[in-house]
């Protein structure tokens, strides 16, 4: 089956095959640790999480590196305003994004390199740009020469003065040209900095991915992938200074952008102020239903980020691990051991399509829900594993979903007024069937009445 993806540089889906078919490289974008981030960071290791293991079942080796930005000014400006070293910072945050994205359902990518183990390849790379003219030293600082570059703007599609407002450019009067960038910049006694042919100083951000990426998967990549607004200027430097450096080679063959979320018609930012933060989704939210939420639009697509949204993913994963539950009986192996069906298969490989991925999961629960007779009913089952398995969902016992917040003691003691109900009404009192009903349902228990009897789930 061809996998096929959109390039953002061709602006068109292409096949895609590896240049080496022995060993596929992807490099996303990870975090500049000083915060917690938003659930729209999220979006990105979500889906190309599922693009990683979809490489995986198609090739036989997969590199995928996902880095760590560890030396930043608002990594800085953070330790200045509390009062903090920047080590302890960056250590918190750096556990805090990799145990929100664990309970995303987000497996750790190959490589996690961080920029500040990277200092040397850094500090090289910019060498090698100064020596041929692409790179100019100038009062401390080393910039990227944008001029020396023809191809520059090539995979943002803008014009020099859409660019240069896009930007954001600080107009320094060392620079040669005002969209020239920075690569190497002086560090005053009480910020991070290394030594350098230029001086004490600190590397500039776009630099950082440039070098982490050639050290560990080569100067040519397959893929390189990240939210549609790193596209520019972020994605446009790293070409430009990784071309520049490796004599002309191409930096990434494919490049992959995820659109962003809005919240209340405005694009999710923390400029904005409109920020909700994965650290606090999952601490009121199933973490499962927040994965589907960000699957339930096409990757490349905005994404309306709502609690409607998250409360129609609730239900939505009721009804699944209802079925789940349903087939109890059925002994289907391990969500691992579970095959991919080839129409979840068929729909990941068109360019990542999950909203189609999950329409076929929904049929496939439907089919398994009517399914009759001890063979249908495991072959159904194994089918919707193996198609939660592709999306990474239903890949938890049905109990621990619908039990979800409470402890065995409770759930017992809810078992239990639940079965007390059903005795009531069987005996016809129904004022106390009743009674118990509206004590249910004001500690958030929902009751639904199905063919194998009365089932229970915490709101």
């Amino acid at each position: 089956m061809a996998l096929r993806l959109f390039n953002s540089l061709s602006r068109q889906i292409e096949d895609f095959q590896p240049q080496d078919p022995e060993r596929v490289t992807m490099y996303v974008c990870g975090p500049t640790v000083y915060n917690y981030v938003h659930i729209g960071n999220a979006r990105g290791p979500v889906v190309f999480g599922v693009l990683a293991d979809l490489l995986r079942r198609h090739w036989p080796r997969l590199d995928y590196a996902r880095n760590i930005t560890d030396v930043d000014d608002k990594i800085n400006q953070a330790a200045i305003d509390t009062g903090q070293p920047i080590g302890s910072i960056t250590d918190r945050f750096t556990r805090a994004y990799r145990e929100d994205m664990a309970a995303l359902g987000v497996a750790p990518p190959d490589l996690e390199p961080a920029a500040t183990d990277h200092i040397g390849e850094i500090i090289t790379m910019i060498g090698n740009l100064v020596r041929s003219d692409h790179a100019y030293a100038a009062e401390g600082h080393v910039l990227f020469s944008v001029a020396s570059y023809a191809g520059y703007g090539a995979l943002s599609r803008r014009s020099t003065d859409d660019m240069l407002a896009g930007a954001r450019v600080d107009v320094a009067p060392y620079k040669r040209d005002p969209g020239d960038f920075v690569l190497w910049k002086p560090s005053t006694p009480e910020l991070p900095g290394w030594e350098s042919p230029w001086g004490r100083g600190r590397p500039g951000w776009h630099i950082e991915c440039s070098a982490m990426s050639a050290a560990h998967l080569g100067e040519t990549i397959d893929i390189h992938a990240g939210g549609v607004d790193l596209q520019f200027p972020h994605h446009e430097n790293e070409i430009a200074q990784s071309t520049c450096a490796h004599g002309g080679k191409t930096f990434a063959r494919f490049w992959l952008h995820n659109g962003m979320l809005n919240f209340g018609g405005a694009k999710m930012s923390k400029s904005l102020g409109n920020v909700s933060r994965v650290h606090d989704l999952i601490a009121t939210h199933p973490p499962e239903a927040l994965r589907l939420a960000l699957m339930s639009a096409h990757y490349r697509q905005p994404l309306d980020w709502s609690d409607a949204l998250i409360e129609q993913s609730v239900r939505t994963l009721d009804r699944l691990y209802g079925t789940l539950r349903d087939l109890a009986d059925v002994d289907a192996g391990t969500p691992l051991e579970a095959p991919i069906p080839e129409a979840i298969e068929a729909a990941l490989c068109d360019d990542l399509n999950t909203p189609n991925a999950l329409a076929e999961l929904a049929r496939i629960a439907g089919e398994a829900r009517r399914a009759q007779g001890g063979a249908a009913r495991h072959a159904a089952k194994r089918e919707l594993l193996g198609a939660g398995r592709a999306l990474g969902l239903l890949q938890q016992p049905p109990a621990n979903w619908f039990n979800r917040g409470g402890s065995s003691d409770d759930d017992a003691r809810i078992q239990a007024l639940v079965d007390e109900r059903n005795a009531a009404r069987k005996s016809r009192e129904f004022a106390r069937a009743d009674a118990l009903r509206d004590q249910l349902a004001a500690e958030g228990i929902s009751l639904e009445d199905t063919a194998e009897g009365v089932r229970w789930r915490r709101g």
